[in-house]
């Protein structure tokens, strides 16, 4: 099984991880957790260049080191990990380009994803979970998290409204569950727990 989780910054993906991944480890799947960018030793480095380098990174440039990185992590990380049976559990995948390289950069969405799709070989997910809120309560939600904010953090409200969009565009395609991001940690946890059961 192959899940991702998407959203916009704020939503509670991680916390939505932690519950998943501590589930399935108790009902004795081995699960590997990653993340994007930086699921890899590559990827960490590409990482720091897109979110932490000082001084601006054109959109074409961005939508393409972002490419780069997952081809990486698909080809030494997730595959693999499928391969062998595990469960891969990954904070944010292929969708992200399309909604904050395509959409939110305002760069042509349908080439953003086609670069992507061909980094991934095509591998989709089985599940993806769209965790959905307002642009605005998640940048509320996030507030001052007491570390410095990186590229795409620092972003005004507009940006992710455009990614929130283009994610809820997305979001007709059978491999999504949209889940409202305003309901308890453990109501999510539920919804996402019923469509996992469908996968098993």
């Amino acid at each position: 099984m192959f899940i991702t989780f998407e959203g916009i910054d704020g939503v509670g993906k991680s916390t939505q991880l932690d519950m998943l991944e501590k589930h399935l480890i108790s009902s004795g799947r081995e699960v590997v957790r990653t993340l994007e960018p930086g699921g890899t030793e590559l990827g960490q480095e590409i990482r720091h260049l897109l979110l932490h380098r000082k001084g601006d990174v054109a959109p074409r440039s961005e939508a393409l080191l972002y490419a780069a990185d997952r081809a990486h992590h698909v080809e030494t990380k997730i595959k693999p990990a499928l391969a062998s049976g595990k469960v891969v559990l990954s904070d944010r995948y292929f969708d992200s380009s399309v909604a904050y390289q395509g959409a939110a950069r305002e760069l042509d969405v349908q080439e953003v994803k086609d670069i992507s799709l061909w980094a991934i070989d095509r591998l989709l997910p089985d599940l993806t979970v769209l965790l959905d809120l307002p642009a605005q309560e998640a940048m509320n939600r996030r507030g001052n998290k007491g570390t410095e904010p990186d590229r795409l953090e620092r972003e005004q409200v507009e940006f992710f409204e455009r990614a929130r969009d283009e994610y809820l565009r997305m979001a007709n395609e059978p491999r999504f569950l949209v889940v409202d991001a305003n309901l308890s940690p453990e109501e999510i946890h539920s919804q996402v727990l019923q469509r996992v059961a469908k996968l098993s």
